[in-house]
């Protein structure tokens, strides 16, 4: 008969990936049509990552275009939970992600 075991599995983002998919994102946000005129942002502050944009369908938008960079770089998007939706000055709204790093527990 198996044994039941249970151990904790520790996994480490690579924040260097993590940059260089907000910097993808900003350049193509900054290259899109919907996007002109907007005060659209990816910033990485301590362990938070923040997206700002006008409008939920914008905030929708960037937040799809950064999930895709990255997948392509290899960052697992398991490795990122979600946040509230709040508005914020301006008239913008604020997506926050915890989690860069996320112990997970897995039994077997």
């Amino acid at each position: 008969m198996a044994q039941q075991n249970s151990f904790d599995v520790v996994s480490q983002v690579d924040r260097a990936e993590i940059s260089n998919a907000i910097n993808q994102t900003l350049k193509e946000v900054g290259q899109r049509f919907d996007f002109k005129g907007s005060h659209a942002n990816v910033a990485l502050e301590k362990e938070e990552l923040v997206l700002t944009a006008e409008d939920e369908t914008k905030l929708r938008n960037m937040n799809d275009i950064f999930q895709q960079k990255l997948v392509r770089r290899g960052v697992p998007l398991k490795a990122l939970s979600y946040g509230n939706v709040d508005p914020a000055a301006g008239g913008t709204l604020l997506l926050t992600r915890q989690g860069m790093a996320k112990e997970h527990e897995v039994e077997g």
